[in-house]
């Protein structure tokens, strides 16, 4: 009996692995070919990330960059950069809350919501098209319930995973 369990405690070890290494593959293969498929607008994997959250419901009217980064779940340290590229391009800027004067929001300008809307848009859909190519209905929603699960083991175990209010608002 103590063999089985041993053969099963080296099975599950090697699935975990197989299933992180694989997860390791899927992350490097998005961000290449996302930043492929938007090379020509030059807007990269980061960018994309934060212009689409930026065009959320919850974030219409801005994002306090400590929302924004929980939201994202990046450090306030790399979001800075990025959203420095994002703003000396014009697509979006910072403005003052108007809910409290002594904060700054940031927010898309007209020319990053007609970037996202006319220009990457399309290609987004295109590029999820050819990603997905093959996954049924049931199959992206079972992956979207599989990928939370995991999420919220991974949130567990990061004592630096604050979500602020604003940032669960935008799931």
């Amino acid at each position: 009996m103590v063999k089985d369990i041993d053969r099963f405690e080296q099975l599950s070890v090697g699935l975990s692995n197989r299933l992180f290494f694989r997860l390791y593959q899927c992350a490097n293969m998005m961000h290449k070919t996302g930043t492929r498929a938007l090379d020509e607008r030059g807007i990269t994997t980061q960018q994309w990330a934060v212009l689409g959250a930026l065009t959320r419901p919850a974030f219409e009217n801005g994002a306090a960059v400590g929302d924004l980064a929980a939201f994202l779940l990046v450090s306030r340290q790399n979001l800075t950069g990025v959203l420095s590229r994002l703003e000396a391009l014009d697509y979006v800027e910072r403005a003052v809350d108007i809910k409290d004067n002594r904060s700054r929001l940031t927010r898309l300008t007209d020319k990053g919501r007609s970037l996202w809307d006319d220009d990457m848009r399309p290609v987004i859909a295109d590029y999820y098209d050819e990603a997905l190519e093959g996954f049924s209905t049931a199959d992206k929603i079972h992956l979207i319930h599989y990928l939370d699960k995991m999420l919220h083991n991974f949130k567990a175990i990061d004592p630096d995973v604050q979500p602020t209010p604003e940032a669960a608002a935008a799931e």
